[in-house]
């Protein structure tokens, strides 16, 4: 008696393929890379540029890979480490030493201590590419620094390679100056000086009530919006804002009735529509602002959630002991430094989790970008497979 027949194999349609791929999780890159191995039609499909533009657009903003941390000054800099938020293994760090001051766009902006051959790094962890960047010719005590793209019409989903620059603020004196990439130059310093009217009623004010005037950059990770990157100076009770494009300095107020309710320390952000955020932890809730600059331009509170409720492992046992530390642009993610620890905030699921141990953080730099493990190496092999 003979055997029955083996069943017909069962094929999906290559549209089918496509619309199954394109939704496995870019924030475990290692999905990719496995679904590639399964058969030459797959590994073709994944290394296609088209595939790839689809993914992209598909999700939307890059996921998190990995963060990197900048501790306060004071504290010293601790070995610089890449802290990998997905399985896959921490990108190696290009230096033994050197302060993270900005992740954005792909790239990684790095201060190097002890390098001869590089003062400021711009490094893409994904490609492994790095550029040199000279030091700005300004003096100063206190400073912090931002890289974005500078490529024309790019929607920020995959920037590796292209021009960049690089945005650096200081103080003694309220001073900034930008890089590009495409000149290889600083352009001139700009001060902050009494032409901005808000500047100089800030002054007056704080020389009535303090007898003196010492105004000086946070160190902590700005926010970009279009040609523009806005920080914090003094006592995070007042906003700057670098134009670049017209290389010029003013001020912002923050929201009334000052920011110092917050203990002195927030985060500022970008929110879903491009507008300004502001974050700060007032009696264990957080407050999320956001400045709206259609008609006359005001601060809206838009959210204050109750850490106590999502997060009571962190609640301290005196005082406020929590602060606003990075943000996560697209995401809508929120880091927040506690006595417990460091802990990720999903702000629309209200998800919590604890991402690293306590330690003086300043600033927690995001590290985002659509990545494929080894992707040199499946290029290859879909080469190999069309010859």
């Amino acid at each position: 008696m003979t055997s029955p027949p083996p069943p017909p194999q069962v094929y999906l349609v290559d549209d089918v393929v496509t619309e199954i791929l394109l939704r496995l999780p870019p924030y475990e890159p290692e999905h990719l890379f496995r679904a590639a191995l399964v058969c030459k039609p797959w590994l073709r499909l994944i290394c296609d540029p088209a595939f790839r533009r689809r993914y992209r657009a598909f999700h939307g903003a890059p996921p998190l890979l990995g963060l990197l941390h900048r501790t306060q000054v004071l504290s010293g800099d601790p070995a610089p480490r890449f802290a990998s938020t997905t399985s896959m293994p921490d990108f190696p760090h290009p230096g033994s030493d050197g302060r993270p001051l900005d992740c954005r766009h792909g790239r990684v902006l790095i201060h190097m201590f002890h390098d001869q051959d590089a003062d400021l790094l711009v490094w893409d962890p994904v490609t492994g590419d790095r550029h040199v960047v000279p030091e700005p010719d300004m003096d100063w005590m206190t400073y912090t620094a931002a890289v974005v793209c500078a490529a024309a019409g790019c929607d920020h989903l995959d920037c590796h390679g292209g021009p960049f620059r690089v945005v650096f603020l200081v103080t003694d004196d309220v001073r900034a100056s930008v890089y590009s990439s495409v000149t290889g130059a600083w352009a001139a310093p700009v001060s902050l000086d009494d032409s901005c009217e808000c500047y100089a009623r800030h002054k007056r004010d704080e020389i009535a009530k303090t007898m003196y005037h010492t105004p000086y950059v946070q160190p902590r990770r700005v926010a970009a919006i279009g040609d523009a990157v806005y920080f914090t100076l003094s006592r995070a009770t007042v906003i700057a804002k670098y134009d670049w494009g017209k290389n010029r300095l003013s001020l912002i107020d923050p929201p009334l009735p000052n920011t110092e309710v917050y203990n002195i320390r927030i985060a500022l952000m970008v929110m879903e529509d491009n507008s300004l955020g502001l974050a700060g932890v007032q009696d264990f809730s957080l407050h999320l602002w956001s400045r709206k600059v259609k008609g006359a331009a005001k601060w809206v509170q838009c959210m204050v959630i109750d850490l106590e409720k999502i997060m009571p492992m962190a609640k301290p046992l005196k005082g406020n002991g929590a602060s606003v530390v990075g943000f996560a642009e697209g995401l809508c993610v929120i880091f927040v430094r506690t006595e417990g620890g460091l802990f990720r905030i999903e702000l629309k699921s209200g998800l919590v989790k604890k991402v690293d141990e306590p330690a003086v953080y300043f600033s927690v730099l995001p590290y985002m970008s659509f990545y494929t493990p080894d992707r040199g190496r499946l290029l290859s092999l879909a080469r190999l497979t069309d010859a």
